[in-house]
């Protein structure tokens, strides 16, 4: 109810370029820089972590820091078949990568429910390999897990979710497998790049803001 209510104030406002199509006057070094930290689901993987593919990642990260109990976010490419990915071979190479960012989160101060119902506000869940402008496998939509303890929860929602839609609910679910961070200019992008491109809509970062709200 909460984030219904927030909602209604929200505005319709949509970026009309494309994740890619924003970093052109970035080619040479940036393209070329590896993204070099990778990991895989072990013992110390936190219930307070998980990982959300929701098209391009400039967006999510930016939308997903708003909320309160959200301590860090981290952008990055998750699941693919290649080692040490860049950006310039996920976006034009078919490593099987998708845009994925990394949500570390005190569970004593904010529900996995809050994050599952405000990741899919963010998101087409029917759309297969697209959201908004960007059109491709790496801007697929996915939830990763690293507990099995969320797995109940990520089923639940997912089921709750595909009773509003006649079309089938296109998100995948699976453990996070493979991981690498994205380069550093990818990290907080659009704090970094005021009014740079966004899939989603900017008035839906006041509603993550004040989801988690004390009243």
């Amino acid at each position: 109810m909460k984030i219904a209510i927030l909602l209604s104030t929200a505005f319709s406002l949509l970026a009309m370029t494309a994740c890619s199509n924003g970093m052109n006057n970035r080619a040479g070094k940036d393209l070329g820089e590896k993204a070099v930290i990778n990991e895989t689901t072990s013992s110390s993987d936190s219930i307070d972590i998980i990982y959300f593919a929701g098209g391009c990642f400039w967006g999510t990260e930016h939308f997903f820091k708003q909320v309160d109990g959200v301590i860090s976010t981290e952008v990055g490419f998750a699941n693919g078949r290649t080692d040490n990915p860049t950006y310039n071979e996920v976006v034009r190479e078919n490593t099987g990568y998708a845009e994925t960012v990394k949500v570390t989160y005190d569970a004593e101060k904010l529900d996995l429910d809050l994050l599952l119902d405000l990741y899919f506000l963010s998101i087409d869940p029917t759309s297969v390999n697209k959201q908004g402008n960007d059109v491709g496998d790496q801007y697929r939509t996915g939830i990763y897990y690293t507990s099995g303890q969320q797995l109940p929860l990520i089923t639940a929602r997912i089921k709750k979710e595909a009773v509003k839609h006649t079309l089938p609910i296109a998100v995948e679910v699976t453990p996070i497998k493979k991981y690498y961070k994205a380069e550093d200019y990818h990290q907080d992008y659009l704090d970094k790049t005021p009014g740079g491109y966004c899939h989603i809509n900017p008035a839906l970062f006041k509603v993550a803001k004040d989801a988690n709200k004390a009243k």
